[in-house]
């Protein structure tokens, strides 16, 4: 069976949050309001007042950082004892994925309002979770993707162009891995094989990033909305949302999850900058062309990703580190085995190693 997934509505713009009481009262009018204190300060103190205006009855809950099963439990029974008919997450990607587990447990509309453009979480029907430390857990699946996200981008362009950066990473893996489980006429992340639709968003999400990446990291270090930051915006966040999800994940992000099996500073990096390297380390796993691996570096130095193991903070990384990462990242049930050939503990290992003396190389 063929299966194409997507939030039922997206809205992006200047100001967009400033104007969606229409689109969240359809959903509910007791809405818990997920931010952490940060993102509070920033935009939901102003948001929270807008919709206390519009007659929306909100409970502001703080987010504590991680999306775990213990923070999901703690924010869902405080939503059933306050009787909230919807929940808003107002964030980074684990608000969202947290948000969108709530929803799940209460069975109540879910809205994510994304305050930076930098993973895919936003459109999609799934949660990573973590443990309490931030190893990554499990991923949780649900019926249905968000009611509603609201990607303002007008907040988004003041937060920093890393993270901006770190997104188009993200979003840069959606085509090489989608590519992957075509080939092996895989499954994808809602379970079916892939669409025609999934695979062409998932193909112009590597466009746009490649035609638009540039121009739009120059607006978001100005703190402004050009049309190259609406492009990558959408490409950041609905072309990749709905390519990963639709057209499926493979090593790339699998690798990402096999770095949490490692401790020290590569937890500072965000999850574009160490899917960035997952998907190099991919391209080498498949032997893909010289003229598309050296495109991708240049670009990736151009916004500043790492691709290098001392700057994924591995340099100082012995075999047997590589080699968890790479344990981690096969384990039974992770993406990596949507790829069209098995690949080992030890394939990983190598490949990793392999990326960092190429780009040195190249560099020299």
């Amino acid at each position: 069976m063929k299966v194409f997934a997507s939030p039922s509505r997206y809205i992006q713009g200047k100001n967009a949050l400033f104007e969606s009481h229409k689109a969240i009262l359809k959903l509910g009018s007791k809405p818990i309001l997920l931010c952490d204190d940060l993102v509070y300060q920033i935009v939901g103190e102003d948001f929270e007042a807008y919709l206390k205006r519009q007659g929306i009855l909100v409970d502001r809950l703080v987010f504590n950082g991680e999306a775990s099963e213990n923070e999901i439990t703690r924010v869902a029974d405080i939503g059933r004892s306050n009787k909230n008919d919807l929940i808003i997450g107002l964030g980074g990607g684990k608000t969202a994925d947290s948000a969108k587990a709530i929803a799940d447990r209460l069975a109540i509309p879910v809205v994510i309002a994304p305050t930076v453009a930098s993973t895919d979480a936003p459109t999609s029907a799934l949660s990573v979770i973590y443990t309490d430390q931030g190893a990554f857990e499990k991923y949780l699946f649900y019926s249905k993707n968000p009611d509603l996200v609201l990607m303002d981008t007008q907040v988004i362009c003041q937060a920093p162009a890393r993270l901006l950066a770190s997104g188009i990473a993200d979003g840069l893996a959606t085509w090489a891995e989608a590519r992957a489980v075509l080939q092996k006429n895989g499954l994808t992340m809602v379970g079916g094989n892939q669409t025609l639709a999934g695979l062409a968003i998932a193909e112009a999400c590597e466009r746009t990033l490649f035609a638009d990446g540039l121009q739009a990291m120059a607006a978001c270090e100005q703190k402004v909305v050009t049309k190259a930051l609406e492009n990558v915006v959408e490409a950041n966040t609905l072309l990749s949302g709905l390519g990963f999800e639709s057209a499926g994940l493979a090593a790339a992000h699998a690798i990402h999850n096999g770095f949490t099996a490692l401790e020290g500073d590569i937890h500072h990096l965000t999850h574009g900058e160490k899917v960035a390297y997952g998907t190099l380390v991919q391209f080498f796993l498949e032997s893909r062309p010289k003229e598309e691996i050296d495109k991708y570096i240049r670009f990736y130095q151009q916004i500043k990703m790492p691709t290098t193991l001392k700057e994924m903070h591995l340099d100082q990384a012995s075999y047997e580190d590589l080699l968890k990462v790479g344990k981690q990242a096969t384990i039974e049930g992770e993406t990596i085995h949507q790829m069209p050939f098995a690949i080992s503990a030890e394939d990983i290992a190598a490949a990793l190693v392999a990326v960092d003396a190429y780009v040195k190389q190249l560099m020299a």
